[in-house]
Order: C-alpha cells, then sequence, then structure tokens
C-alpha cells in the first residue's frame, strides 16, 4: 500500500496543491490525508474514485501508475521517463517551502514606453 500512498502524494504534488488544499477537495481530514500519503492507512475505493474524479485521471490509471512506482528492477530504473518524473516529483515536493502562507505572486505587467510617454505627454 504504500506505493498507492506515495502515487497519491505525487499527484497531489504535480498538481500543486497542499495537504490541506487536497484534503478539502476529496472531503477527508489533513490527517488522514497525510497518513494515506504515508501508507499507514489504506484508502477506501469511494476515496480512489474522488481522488480521480478531482484530478481527472482515470482510476485504472491511478492504480496502474502506483504499480509501477512499486517496480524497482534495474530495467523500471533505466527504461522510460516514468522513473525520472517521479524523482523530480519527490524533488519538488522538497524543496518546495513548506509555508502555505506564502504564495506565488504573479509577475507585473510592465507600461511599455510608448504609454508612459504619452501619458506624460497628455499631462503637459
Amino acid at each position: 500500500m504504500e506505493q498507492l500512498g506515495a502515487a497519491l502524494r505525487s499527484l497531489r504534488v504535480f498538481h500543486d496543491l497542499s495537504q490541506t488544499e487536497a484534503a478539502d477537495k476529496l472531503n477527508v481530514s489533513k490527517s488522514f490525508l497525510s497518513e494515506i500519503e504515508s501508507g499507514k492507512k489504506e484508502p477506501t475505493l469511494p476515496l480512489l474514485s474522488r481522488y480521480a474524479e478531482v484530478f481527472s485521471v482515470p482510476l485504472s490509471s491511478l492504480l496502474f501508475f502506483a504499480e509501477q512506482m512499486g517496480t524497482r528492477s534495474a530495467t523500471a530504473l533505466t527504461s522510460g521517463i516514468a522513473p525520472k518524473v517521479l524523482r523530480l516529483l519527490d524533488w519538488i515536493a522538497e524543496v518546495k517551502p513548506q509555508s502555505e502562507d506564502i504564495r506565488r505572486k504573479p509577475p507585473q505587467k510592465e507600461r511599455s514606453q510608448s504609454k508612459v510617454r504619452g501619458a506624460a505627454g497628455r499631462r503637459r
């Protein structure tokens, strides 16, 4: 069941959701979600169905993804892009700011010089 928890965590991180945000969308507590992601508890089928719905992923694909995460043979690690993507998602989760209060601000639009000159010219 650890692979399933890791797959669900990777899905959440990929969608840039905190555990609190994901728990709200899935109608579960944050602590329950944390226990599922760490492999301490097993998700129910209805909860997996909610994951599929919330993240727009077929349930079968979600289970297949979890199964592939458990494959640690040399062939699986050296072929395909999936293992690289999983490592990248793990890295993103590690370096992402831990505070939920920090939010990315969209870049400010710069006013073009012509608009600034035009506005300055009108003030005269």
